[in-house]
């Protein structure tokens, strides 16, 4: 036997063991009580029709109860089923642009953590899907395959910065390419291409990856970062302090700039819709709802094998307990009573 939730005990045992000596205390009080108030036969004769053995059991049960219902909190399984799995989706590859003109400050903290933060709540409405993530600027490749296990690929998303690709620029067509090769094609699955970008395509023809994609029945969406009026590129070293911003050969800033027409263009061609990136974040539910109306298909079956859960067994054990101890009489019957106290007399 095992518990799914062990840390219940930890929770329960201290502030269970404090009740009961809490309980021990106060019996002990009011003992001391009793023997004060006089002799042991007037005592034993006021109190003739007290069920104290009752009472005591009363205490052992409640306290048995609190058991249960901790051991039922913990989630004890034992025994194993084996039940067929089929899990069914679509799969996403996210396409995250790291470049460093994703590191301008119009969205807050900037451009990058805001994407990357926008992936990360994708996940926790998208469980039951598969996502793969590619890395790009001037040359894209897949930091890590479609996966369904997103607590690691959370790790992966957090390391990303611009320096993980010494070539600059900003390749879009090349994440789109590589981002292609990332679906599995023996599934007849619904293939969606998320594109998280400021838009800036200084390399390559985006459109015409965007036509390859739609050819193979690739849905692309976009997602812009920034804005049009453009934002200086903040420049670090390598220990995170701002050194500046990047400048021309003429020393004069270098500004970035959305660009939307690009990022529309592409979404347009594949069937897809473009969002531009808020501080609320909101695009993210429009972007979840637009892919929950996909039509999904099987992603992974298999049979899996898991302990059973046998709560209700420790749930119903303290449900009849407490039952006990409704019926447990604090009193004992008048004729108890009065016999006594003929014998006392």
């Amino acid at each position: 036997m095992d518990f799914a939730e062990p840390t219940y005990f930890m929770y329960c045992i201290f502030p269970l063991l404090f009740l009961a000596g809490v309980v021990f205390l106060l019996h002990k009080h009011h003992n001391a009580l009793i023997k004060r108030l006089g002799s042991p036969e007037l005592i034993n004769q006021l109190s003739a029709t007290v069920n104290w053995s009752g009472r005591r059991w009363k205490n052992w049960l409640w306290f048995a109860a609190l058991v249960m219902l901790m051991i039922t909190l913990a989630r004890p399984r034992w025994g194993v089923q084996s039940e067929y799995v089929e899990r069914q989706g679509v799969e996403i590859m996210v396409a995250l642009d790291i470049s460093k003109s994703m590191l301008a400050e119009d969205l807050k903290p900037n451009r990058l953590d805001r994407a990357k933060l926008e992936i990360s709540e994708l996940m926790e409405v998208l469980i039951g899907n598969d996502l793969g993530l590619v890395l790009f600027s001037g040359a894209a490749f897949v930091q890590f395959p479609l996966t369904s296990d997103f607590t690691t690929a959370r790790s992966f998303l957090d390391s990303a910065h611009p320096g993980i690709i010494s070539r600059p620029g900003t390749a879009i067509a090349g994440a789109i390419e590589i981002g292609i090769t990332g679906f599995n094609e023996e599934r007849a699955t619904q293939k969606v291409l998320l594109l998280l970008t400021d838009g800036e395509n200084h390399e390559d023809d985006a459109l015409g990856a965007a036509n390859t994609a739609a050819e193979q029945g690739i849905i692309i969406y976009t997602i812009g970062f920034g804005s049009p009026e453009g934002e200086p590129i903040p420049e670090y070293d390598e220990h995170g302090t701002l050194l500046g911003y990047k400048e021309n050969q003429d020393g004069e800033r270098v500004l970035t700039y959305l660009d939307e027409m690009t990022l529309q263009d592409i979404a347009l061609i594949t069937g897809g819709r473009y969002f531009r990136a808020t501080a609320d974040g909101r695009e993210v539910g429009f972007v979840a709802d637009e892919i929950e109306k996909l039509q999904t298909s099987e992603l992974e079956s298999r049979f899996e094998s898991r302990k059973v859960e046998q709560y209700q067994w420790f749930l119903a054990g303290a449900i009849i307990i407490l039952l006990v101890v409704e019926v447990i009489p604090d009193r004992k019957h008048e004729n108890v009573r009065r016999k006594y106290v003929k014998h006392a007399s």
